[in-house]
């Protein structure tokens, strides 16, 4: 592997690291659903990566950051959203609380994982950060020689195999934490704690400048 591709790794491996709203999202998934909950969910996160990749590689980004309404537009869809997910996560920590581990069981099983991916494809396409992030990022790994659609998709390929893996790992920590605590009064303490800060963090990004 190239001097150049290397760092492009260690940048994205460390950026993956940091935690935010796509590891809160498959926590907290996790906490809902179990560990298949939360891996379609980072397969949904790591899937808006190529939607990024390719608008990076088309030249979208430049214009989308140049025209300031259509930013903005971008900016508040994903503060609504992000709302929108922590107003699901007070609903289900005011909701009823579960009786015992089967029904626990029996509400995993019932889990939509339909909807697991729209969460997290949503999540990530509607985030302007990532819209920035790979505008400014990927073309520096770009060569003007080949096809930039095909290198980025590729630095994008990348970046979802790095993400899949750490936040697989992550939703199975969270599964293991949750057998150690397994009760429902903490799926609803954490329920109750990812909906404020998503609301807190799309209150942020709506009133936040660029």
């Amino acid at each position: 592997m190239e001097l150049g591709l290397w760092t492009y790794v260690i940048a994205i491996t460390v950026l993956t690291l940091t935690p935010g709203v796509d590891t809160l999202l498959v926590v907290r998934n996790t906490t809902r659903g179990g560990w298949r909950d939360g891996a379609v969910s980072s397969l949904g996160i790591c899937s808006g990566l190529f939607v990024h990749a390719a608008i990076s590689a088309v030249g979208i980004s430049i214009i989308l950051l140049q025209t300031a309404w259509l930013f903005n537009a971008l900016k508040l869809a994903g503060a609504v959203y992000l709302v929108w997910l922590g107003v699901g996560s007070l609903r289900r920590a005011a909701a009823k609380n579960v009786s015992s581990e089967s029904d626990a069981v029996a509400t995993r099983q019932n889990v939509q994982f339909y909807r697991s991916f729209r969460e997290g494809l949503l999540s990530n396409v509607l985030n302007p950060k990532t819209v920035i992030f790979y505008m400014a990022f990927l073309p520096q790994f770009i060569d003007p020689a080949q096809s930039a659609i095909v290198q980025s998709l590729f630095l994008a390929s990348l970046h979802f195999v790095i993400a899949m893996v750490w936040q697989c790992i992550l939703a199975l920590f969270v599964v293991r934490a949750q057998r150690s605590m397994a009760s429902p009064v903490f799926g609803r303490f954490f329920d109750g704690v990812a909906g404020l800060l998503f609301i807190g963090l799309g209150l942020k990004l709506a009133l936040s400048d660029r």
